[in-house]
Parts: C-alpha cells; structure tokens; sequence
C-alpha cells in the first residue's frame, strides 16, 4: 500500500511540474484564466466538504427525533 500512495504523490509531482511549466508559457491572461479555474475548483471542493459535513451533523443530531414514533401519513400508493 505504501508503494502506492508514494506512486500517486509521485505523479501528482510530476503532473504539477508540467502544470507549471505550460502555465509559464501562456501570456498573463491566460495565467489569470487558469488562476481563476483552479479557484473555482477549490471552492467547488470546500462546498462539497461543507456539505458533506452538514448531512453527517443533519443525519446524526436527534432534534428530529420525535418524528420517529410518528405514524406515516402517506405510503408509496400515494406516490403513483
């Protein structure tokens, strides 16, 4: 298992290498572009993680906990 964690961290050296590289070549608005992108993908992945963290707390509180002895009101019948 080792070996693989240390074959991602290595090619994820190597694609940031070539990442940077090619980022070097592109005139400043383009840089400015791929900032921007790279920004949006890590909010992307922050709201996910906040979400994520949202559902945990919403699936393990027990302030809905009452509603578990409640009768079910509608059945998948009704549904159709």
């Amino acid at each position: 298992m080792y070996l693989s964690i240390k074959s991602k961290s290595i090619d994820k050296s190597i694609l940031i290498n070539k990442t940077i590289n090619n980022i070097k070549k592109l005139p400043v608005s383009k840089v400015k572009d791929v900032n921007d992108f790279v920004d949006f993908l890590l909010n992307r992945i922050e709201d996910q993680v906040i979400t994520e963290g949202i559902q945990e707390i919403a699936s393990t509180s027990k302030s809905f906990g009452i509603l578990n002895n409640e009768p079910d009101l509608f059945t998948g019948i009704d549904f159709k």
